[in-house]
């Protein structure tokens, strides 16, 4: 039988994932944890994580202020990690990397979109997202959410409900640009809340913050080195 014709290199890329047998996937999720474990625990420096989009421009704002806050807490010691694509990605460790710190990207391969920047000093690649998530959370002490889209919001949530679940210890998750994200605070205050799905301690784990000066600040004092 011959095989379908295919259309586009997105139908590759499904048809190249699941035709790979469970059991033998096993062992590719395994490597990646066993290499992401040894890689990222020989970093010593407490680390900050990035998310953000990955379409941000570098003539955007947030693009700017990215590269700045992550400059200025790789001076200070912290290791930046991102996910190692363009935007907000590439700005954090590009932040980094001129700083001379410890510039992490964990790239996910992805049939369009995303490409590794050439700013991480320490790049991982990754097959599976969740895999890629064990990582930014494990080895993190803070999250730093910039404007993003969908990969930013599940990033920005799977950290908040093992937060609230209490399966990690809570730690700081800054959403940078209170413009861009107040619209969502304030529909889980008036859905979340309202309807009993969040209590009003779920929305301290979480703040709102635009100053640069203030976000390195916040993590300085509640990231000791």
């Amino acid at each position: 039988m011959s095989r379908p014709r295919l259309y586009d290199e997105h139908q590759q890329y499904w048809l190249d994932t699941f035709n790979v047998g469970d059991s033998w996937r096993l062992f590719r999720i395994m490597s990646e944890f066993v290499e992401g474990f040894d890689t990222l625990s020989s970093v010593k420096n407490p680390a900050v994580s990035f998310f953000g989009s990955a379409r941000t421009r570098p003539e955007d704002p947030y693009y700017k202020l990215t590269d700045r806050i992550a400059s200025e807490l790789a001076e200070a010691g912290y290791a930046i990690i991102t996910g190692g694509g363009p935007g907000i990605m590439a700005a954090a460790n590009k932040g980094a990397a001129v700083a001379e710190g410890v510039s992490i990207g964990l790239n996910i391969n992805l049939p369009f979109e995303q490409e590794p920047n050439p700013f991480a000093n320490l790049p991982l690649d990754f097959k599976y997202f969740f895999v890629r998530k064990v990582m930014f959370i494990k080895y993190a002490m803070a999250f730093i959410c910039l404007p993003g889209g969908f990969g930013t919001m599940d990033e920005l949530f799977e950290a908040l409900t093992l937060m609230q679940t209490r399966r990690i210890k809570s730690f700081p998750v800054i959403l940078v640009g209170t413009e861009f994200w107040s619209g969502l605070v304030d529909w889980m205050k008036d859905k979340l809340l309202a309807a009993g799905n969040i209590t009003k301690d779920d929305l301290f784990l979480f703040e709102l913050m635009d100053d640069p000066d203030e976000i390195v600040a916040h993590i300085k004092r509640t990231v000791v080195l």
